[in-house]
């Protein structure tokens, strides 16, 4: 998720300079107090597989394949929280005492300065050292030469597949869609540029089979997963049309004209499903954004995971790795209860940086009480400019899952539920050892 942020810094210049140096930490129950001053060190040592994230700098047009327009802002991610602030002082020193000059100006240069001392791909590799991170997921169009492979993971787009034909009536519907569809048509060209394919394939056969070699591409290229932003342009409830009716509307529109879109749902349900079998033959996990979403005609109802639930227990598709990008959130509760199937994991990323961490705690609590070791840490690190850029999120998401995670399992430790020695074994699991295990 990328919520735009409409970011003004300089509004902190005149805040308390002691309000400035506090980062939310969690309320904890007084049984759990002791628990949590002595767990939360630990859990600090513990390096971290981070299981989402878009790592960039800010002019960096791979980034995303649909970024999002402007839109409402929850209230952590406004330009008047100063947690971002914290995060400066903490990855680079920024002095307080010099307010006056101004933050973003300050940190842009500390920045530019980095850059130039830490060439290449060392500059991300600093910053995840710093905030504690041994390898991050790279969501993005392709890869930076500034990323280091060894550190940096590369999960690409694949909803471009389910979007070859004329998309005017989709990107007519409202402004985000405007600003969406031209970038999965700009996107389907580069994958087929990539493999040599010069128009749309003859028949339906055909372009299944120009989808399978592309995503056979992107792996040889690095590529360690494939990602779907498909709430975004559509709702999650994909049904399951026999090939022969997918194959008449191929014919129909490969060479031009709108479908209806009941015509358009229809052939997009069927390339779904046929890249979740494509994935699991790769060995390629499948990440399903699941959550609330940017811009301002984000469709909250499509993004239900139950609407995936068709899908994610269906047998023929016990290959394939499913990993439910942002927890489900808000429906964090249902989604859970879909990780009963061994082949489905969870991912927190987002969650902890648009509620504060009191709040995520009871989120995390609640999915470790039920299958801890199908929940995997993500930061959704995101460049949203150059004084609020992935370094600063990535410092925020893991300082608040950090202390949320700390009291989460202080707590169930006080009520009895698990042993301290439990606790920090689901500490390093959901941290680490769940997701990473995925990728070898």
């Amino acid at each position: 998720m990328r919520l735009v942020i409409v970011t003004a810094f300089a509004a902190a210049i005149a805040v308390d300079v002691g309000y400035l140096a506090a980062q939310s930490r969690p309320l904890v129950d007084p049984a759990a107090a002791g628990l949590y001053r002595r767990l939360l060190p630990q859990i600090e040592r513990i390096k971290i597989f981070d299981h989402h994230a878009h790592p960039a700098f800010p002019d960096d047009p791979d980034v995303d394949a649909a970024p999002p327009p402007p839109g409402a802002s929850p209230l952590r991610l406004r330009e008047d929280n100063l947690e971002p602030v914290a995060a400066a002082r903490a990855l680079f020193a920024f002095p307080f005492a010099d307010l006056a000059g101004g933050h973003a100006k300050w940190l842009v240069d500390k920045k530019a300065a980095l850059k130039k001392q830490w060439a290449g791909a060392q500059y991300f590799d600093q910053i995840l050292d710093r905030v504690g991170i041994e390898t991050s997921m790279a969501n993005r169009v392709a890869m930076a030469d500034y990323l280091n492979p060894t550190r940096f993971k590369w999960v690409f787009f694949v909803d471009c597949f389910m979007f070859p034909f004329d998309n005017l009536a989709l990107a007519a519907r409202n402004t985000d869609q405007a600003a969406y569809m031209p970038l999965q048509t700009k996107l389907l060209k580069r994958y087929e540029q990539q493999i040599g394919v010069r128009s749309l394939p003859a028949t339906l056969a055909d372009y299944l089979a120009f989808v399978s070699r592309s995503l056979e591409d992107s792996r040889k290229r690095g590529g360690v997963a494939v990602k779907f932003e498909a709430s975004y342009f559509r709702s999650l409830a994909f049904d399951d049309p026999p090939r022969d009716a997918v194959a008449l509307i191929y014919d129909k529109y490969r060479d031009g004209g709108v479908p209806t879109m009941a015509e358009y749902k229809m052939f997009q349900d069927f390339i779904f499903r046929h890249l979740v079998v494509e994935a699991g033959r790769l060995r390629l996990p499948v990440h399903i954004h699941s959550s609330v979403g940017g811009g301002d005609f984000f469709y909250l109802g499509g993004v239900n995971v139950l609407n995936l639930e068709n899908i994610l227990r269906d047998p023929r598709y016990l290959r394939t790795t499913f990993v439910l990008i942002h927890g489900g959130y808000p429906f964090d509760r249902e989604a859970i209860f879909l990780a009963t199937t061994k082949n489905i994991y969870l991912d927190s990323s987002e969650i902890e940086l648009l509620l504060y961490p009191t709040e995520f705690k009871h989120v995390l609590r609640r999915w470790l009480e039920v299958f801890p070791e199908k929940v995997t840490f993500g930061t959704d690190a995101f460049p949203y400019g150059e004084a609020l850029g992935v370094e600063e999120v990535y410092w925020l998401g893991v300082q608040s899952s950090r202390t949320a995670l700390a009291a989460a399992l202080a707590e169930m430790i006080a009520a009895r539920e698990i042993t301290e020695a439990k606790a920090m074994q689901y500490a390093r699991a959901y941290l680490h050892d769940t997701a990473a295990q995925l990728y070898k």
